[in-house]
């Protein structure tokens, strides 16, 4: 009998350390994903990760995007603006239905300011998933910091 339930414990075991390994792995996909794809520069990468209905929130900017013919425009306008747009991830974390992505964003600002200067700040997203895709993401960064970098604001003392 002992040796069943050590038997039983260890298969447990197992089956519960996979399906993390599986949870864990399809959540540093929707991470992954989510990078690439921004950095990719293709509108068409981008909106596969969300659902249809998406609620995609620029915070900083007021930039409310529903669904996904809003967040089409909103990608492109900003693959334009900052054409050499990247994302580099500091740290992230994907639970269940909810995530966060902390990030570092650079790059030329050609079409936000129109300056042709480089910047780069910190920030968060803010992420609800719906089966394996982003329903709602709220990006959060302090635009002041691009804006002194950029030269249109003066630089802290």
């Amino acid at each position: 009998m002992k040796t069943l339930f050590v038997l039983a414990a260890t298969v447990s075991l197992l089956f519960g350390t996979a399906l993390a390994q599986r949870s864990r792995s399809t959540q540093d996909r929707i991470v992954e994903n989510w990078v690439a794809a921004w950095n990719s520069h293709d509108v068409n990468r981008v909106i596969p990760l969300f659902t249809n209905d998406v609620l995609y929130e620029d915070v900083t900017f007021g930039a409310v995007n529903h669904g996904s013919a809003d967040l089409r425009k909103f990608a492109s306008f900003f693959f334009a603006a900052v054409p050499d747009m990247k994302f580099e991830v500091v740290k992230s974390f994907v639970q269940g239905k909810c995530g966060t992505i902390e990030w570092t964003f650079s790059g030329t600002d050609r079409g936000v300011y129109k300056t042709g200067k480089k910047f780069s700040v910190r920030g968060v997203s803010i992420l609800e998933l719906d089966h394996g895709k982003i329903a709602r993401n709220l990006d959060f960064y302090d635009s002041a910091t691009i804006m002194r970098q950029v030269g249109l604001l003066p630089t802290s003392q």
